[in-house]
């Protein structure tokens, strides 16, 4: 009989398993479950860009691309950056990717030695500490504190640095807490890795979905940045195309060859029907986006309003569509008040230890949902509070 724990990578079989999806699982077998777990919008892809994946069909676009990806895709999200946040790339220094997953999973693996140190300031997206776990690299969790709005100081980032220290992931907009850092905030945190060589993981998936007068800014945009730092973005979040499995990378070139070497080997090319619907979205489609943004930002508002009101404190989130507010009147632990909430009232949210051990004490909710769904769910996390929690 074949043992197979023995078999198995090391590295592999200690992955820790996504703690968001664990409780979408359970919430999936669940009858009238209500989930805001999962942040996957709930719109459906506009129709300019589905209207042109079927078009690719029609005409036989059915064959591999070029590793890097479609030239024209490339150029229009060169475009794009520039028109959008006065970023500046070739085509050179850009690779389509399979979701921006993959790209983070190829700029790590391009990057990190074993015994590299990566930080990774969190609570932050799951899928970083186990990357770097994959390639040998060592995970430095810098902890984020809500008084700090969730931000990341460049006394923190400082202390955190040894000479081991690789890349720093900077996950901004930030899931799952919704925070952003303004180019004030981030100056600090530039003049601290100018003249290292340090590079800058910089994951802007939630780019086009900051709110108020400011528009999300880049890191790569400040002086001495550009040159060490891979930003990663896509088209999930903002333009609804989480199916599509489409996102991208830009760096600088000598990164890049390394990724799509890396591409080549692992994936070949990202989806043909998805790269030419891509085109038109970064093209034509800047008012859906406008309009999903403003969609999100009432509901926004009014889950930030309904979850102080039971004291439940919840800072403001300034992007991405998640709150991150802390469940500690509760007396409960995150994980156990998500399962108490998810068997007793059927509402999934995830544990803010899904996002690393600074989370604990608060709990996602993403708010990616109709309004409608946030507001019986609501009205389920006050009976819980009310019934089970004594508040």
């Amino acid at each position: 009989m074949i043992e197979y724990d023995s078999l198995i990578s090391k590295a592999a079989a200690e992955m820790r398993p996504s703690g968001i999806r664990k409780f979408f699982d359970i919430a999936a077998e669940m009858k009238d479950c209500i989930s805001l777990g999962v942040g996957e919008p709930d719109f459906k892809t506009p129709w300019a860009i589905r209207d042109a994946g079927i078009h690719s069909l029609q005409q036989g676009h059915t064959w591999y691309t070029s590793n890097s990806g479609l030239m024209e895709l490339r150029t229009e999200i060169c475009t794009y950056l520039s028109r959008r946040f006065g970023l500046q790339y070739s085509e050179k220094e850009t690779l389509v990717t399979v979701g921006g997953s993959e790209a983070i999973d190829m700029a790590i693996r391009a990057l990190v030695n074993p015994g590299d140190e990566v930080l990774i300031p969190e609570p932050s997206f799951v899928c970083y500490h186990p990357i770097t776990t994959l390639t040998g690299g060592v995970p430095v969790p810098i902890p984020l504190k809500a008084e700090n709005g969730f931000k990341l100081t460049a006394d923190e980032l400082r202390r955190a640095i040894t000479p081991k220290t690789k890349l720093l992931v900077f996950p901004f907009p930030c899931n799952p807490t919704g925070a952003v850092m303004r180019r004030e905030e981030m100056e600090p945190l530039a003049e601290v890795l100018r003249g290292t060589d340090i590079i800058v993981l910089s994951d802007e998936i939630y780019a086009e979905l900051t709110y108020g007068p400011q528009r999300h800014f880049s890191i790569s945009a400040l002086p001495g940045m550009r040159e060490r730092t891979v930003v990663v973005n896509g088209f999930s979040k903002a333009h609804a195309m989480t199916g599509w499995r489409l996102g991208y990378a830009c760096g600088p070139e000598p990164i890049i060859k390394v990724m799509t070497k890396i591409h080549q080997s692992a994936i070949m090319c990202a989806p043909t029907t998805s790269q030419y619907a891509a085109v038109v979205a970064l093209r034509s489609c800047d008012s859906d986006i406008e309009s999903m943004r403003d969609e999100y930002d009432m509901r926004r508002r009014y889950l930030v309003q309904a979850l102080n009101g039971m004291d439940l404190t919840c800072f403001e989130p300034q992007g991405a569509f998640y709150v991150f507010p802390s469940i500690q009147k509760s007396g409960l632990s995150s994980d156990e008040f998500c399962k108490k909430l998810l068997y007793s009232q059927k509402v999934a949210v995830v544990p803010g230890t899904a996002f690393g051990d600074s989370g604990e004490g608060f709990v996602r909710i993403s708010y990616s949902y109709s309004l409608k769904h946030l507001t019986e769910a609501l009205r389920r996390i006050r009976h819980f509070l009310d019934e089970e929690c004594g508040a």
